[in-house]
Order: C-alpha cells, then structure tokens, then sequence
C-alpha cells in the first residue's frame, strides 16, 4: 500500500463512499468507507486481533486511538465506553471526515476525531489503543509514539497491535528504553500482552503520576 492510501493528509484519488457493514462491540454495524486510507475494506487482520484481546477500555475518562482511518477502533472505544470522550487522529484528513461521519451513524457523540495537531496538549489519556502505522518508517513510527504514549494517564494503558515480522519485539525493546530513558518518574512498563498468528499487542503502562 503506498504512501498516498493514508499517509498523506489528501489522497489524490477523488473521494467515492460506499457502505460497509463490518462487527463492532459484537453487532454488526452499517457505515461508509472509501478509497485512499488504510484498510478501507474492512477491519484488518491487525485491528481485528486487538478488538479481539485488549481488555475492555476504561469505562470513563479520554480515550486515543492512534491512525484511526475509517473509525474501527476508536467507534468499539465509544461503544465499550460512552461515558468517556474517545479522541481519534489521522494525518489523513479523508480518515478523519469517514470517522466523523461513522461516529455519527452509530450516534456516537463522544468521538472527537481530528488531525494530532487539533488535541489539546494538556489532555492525559486512561486508555489508548492503536494499530500503530509501521510502514510510515522507522523515525515517524517513534515520533508518534513518542507524542502520545508519555500522555498516559496515572493507571493509564496503551494496546499496540503489531506484525512480529515487522519488529513487534524490537519495537518493545524500543519503547521500553526510550520512555525509561526519558520518563523516569512516570515508572512506564512495556511487556506483551499476547501473541496470535503473527501479530502481537504490546502493553505500555504508566505507574506513577
């Protein structure tokens, strides 16, 4: 999948929706989709494992889903939890406009979905679940990482669903370090949570306030 399905903010394909009917929080759900954005046929292979395996979201709070293309994870966020104010970002602006308009079939209105700039600075995060964009390459990976896991909360948990083939135990090793390194009163822990096939989801906790 190349770089203009959804790592650009305007694909240069004109944007065609058509309907999706996809399972969600286990009902199925009838919503719209379109070209140029990741996994715009459906919940991947990736996605689906962490639906599937993360433990059910903080019940209140904020919420973040990390690259939410047309809203599966962060729509099962607000279904799990609608007491809580789910935040979805995208650099894609056509991710963020089919998310919206998701949010708004299911009626959701605890779904904020926005590019990363839009969310304020200050906001901390109990839950965070995200099918991180690996393929964005090595240095974009970390810097968002880096711009969203130290936003724990205290008690606060992040679910990251990653191919082994594509460095899921490097990547473990990684944020392991850098958030010791850089964040050594937040006392983060990084450990896997579980392994299916060929994913695995890595699970970043911040212990301290």
């Amino acid at each position: 999948m190349g770089a203009d399905h959804y790592f650009s903010s305007q694909p240069s394909t004109p944007m065609k929706r058509r309907p999706l009917s996809v399972v969600l929080a286990g009902e199925e759900r009838s919503l719209q989709t379109a070209g140029g954005i990741f996994s715009p046929d459906g919940v991947d292979k990736g996605t689906t494992i962490l639906l599937n395996e993360a433990p059910l979201p903080a019940a209140e709070g904020n919420l973040l889903d990390i690259g939410c293309g047309w809203g599966p994870i962060a729509l099962s966020l607000a279904l799990h939890s609608p007491a809580a104010t789910v935040y979805a970002v995208d650099v894609n602006e056509r991710s963020i406009e089919l998310t919206r308009e998701n949010a708004a079939a299911l009626g959701l209105g605890n779904v904020h979905a926005s590019t990363p700039e839009d969310v304020d600075p200050d906001v901390r995060f109990d839950t965070i679940w995200s099918n991180p964009p690996i393929r964005v390459g090595k240095e974009e990976l970390h810097s968002i990482l880096l711009m969203w896991l130290p936003r724990l909360a205290h008690n606060g948990s992040a679910y990251l669903v990653v191919q082994k083939n594509l460095g899921s135990d490097s990547l473990q090793r990684w944020i392991a370090a850098e958030l010791g390194e850089r964040f050594p009163e937040a006392g983060f822990t990084v450990v896997r949570h579980s392994t299916n096939k060929a994913f695995r989801i890595l699970h970043v906790t911040r212990t301290k306030p």
